[in-house]
């Protein structure tokens, strides 16, 4: 008996919902159009198809073509009706791998590059220029201790200065030198307990100026002590005023130089009224003033002049001004020593 297997079509298709259409129209121009074996399960045909998810054939299984690869499993096989599908490249193992630098990694090494670049620069700047960092700091500290006779007595303590807005307020002062004091050691020039405390430093040189200020209400000592002491100990001693507040004690105090002949005749240890002692870290100085009122008047409770210049301070000294007096004479003399220290340090070009 003959048996004859009639392919079904696939439900859904195009050709099963034509009108007119039969079984066996559909499933011949199916097979015409792909030119492959369409399965017989409804199930599989349904799905959509997948290069992942291998094809069943209805029946029988084919056997083996004796050259080439199943049709049904081939890539090439039904390309025009398959969905064409790209892949990346493979890797290729046997190249080495290669580094990829990121964003990140590329800025990085370019602020390398350039930080090395700019170091490269200023070290090289440093050699033709002759500026050597630290060497330079210990010339110029050097250069400081031997000021006290080498720069005029006027140019370190001048006739008249100048103190824009260093009075109460912001108001201009003006002081006026009335005396000098011969250069000499350290000895009674401070309270036994300062003394104590700059011993360690060494007394090279004092010297000492006396000014008033415009209206002659004032008289205010000024001081500059040449110690023997090194970088380190100036900073060492500095960093102990700071934290101890030694410049605050009243049994720390500068003493005046009270010149016979002068407003400051009368300008001894009970007229001190505010005073400022200031350690300098980029010299071998001392910098102090002390000052009170020229009328020889006593003071019972002295003010340090970093208390007495506040707006808020209600002390007679605070009132009066002398915190100022103090504070903006000592500031402008020891600037005047560091625009000396400059000069003679600088190099002819």
């Amino acid at each position: 008996m003959e048996t004859t297997a009639r392919l079904r079509p696939i439900p859904g298709s195009r050709e099963s919902q034509r009108p007119g259409a039969t079984p066996e129209s559909a499933g011949v121009g199916a097979e015409s159009r792909t030119g492959s074996i369409p399965a017989s399960s409804s199930a599989s045909s349904a799905r959509a198809w997948s290069p992942l998810a291998p094809a069943h054939p209805v029946g029988p299984t084919p056997p083996a073509p004796s050259a080439g690869p199943d049709p049904a499993l081939s890539w090439s096989a039904g390309a025009a009706a398959r969905p064409v599908v790209s892949f990346g490249q493979p890797e290729a193992f046997a190249e080495p791998a290669r580094h990829r630098v990121g964003p990140h990694t590329a800025a990085a090494a370019a602020c390398l590059v350039l930080g090395l670049g700019l170091i490269g620069g200023a070290v090289t700047g440093s050699w033709l220029t002759g500026d050597g960092g630290d060497t330079a700091a210990v010339d110029h500290f050097t250069t400081a201790a031997t000021l006290w006779h080498s720069v005029p007595v006027d140019q370190l303590f001048p006739p008249t200065v100048a103190g824009t807005g260093a009075g109460p307020g912001g108001a201009d002062r003006t002081w006026t030198r009335i005396a000098v004091a011969p250069d000499s050691g350290c000895a009674h020039a401070f309270d036994p307990l300062l003394q104590k405390v700059l011993t360690p430093l060494g007394c090279q040189r004092l010297l000492r100026a006396t000014y008033t200020d415009a209206t002659q209400s004032y008289v205010t000592t000024v001081g500059l002590l040449f110690t023997n002491a090194d970088p380190a100990a100036m900073s060492a001693l500095a960093a102990r005023f700071r934290t101890e507040g030694l410049d605050r004690r009243t049994d720390l105090m500068p003493r005046p130089y009270a010149a016979e002949g002068t407003l400051a005749a009368g300008f001894g240890d009970k007229q001190r009224a505010s005073w400022t002692v200031s350690v300098l870290t980029d010299a071998p100085v001392v910098a102090y003033a002390v000052s009170g009122w020229a009328d020889g008047r006593t003071v019972d409770e002295p003010q340090p002049a970093a208390a007495a210049v506040s707006p808020s301070a209600t002390t007679a000294p605070a009132q009066a001004g002398l915190g100022n007096e103090a504070q903006g004479l000592a500031d402008r003399i020891a600037r005047r020593l560091r625009q000396h220290i400059g000069t003679a340090t600088e190099k002819p070009s």
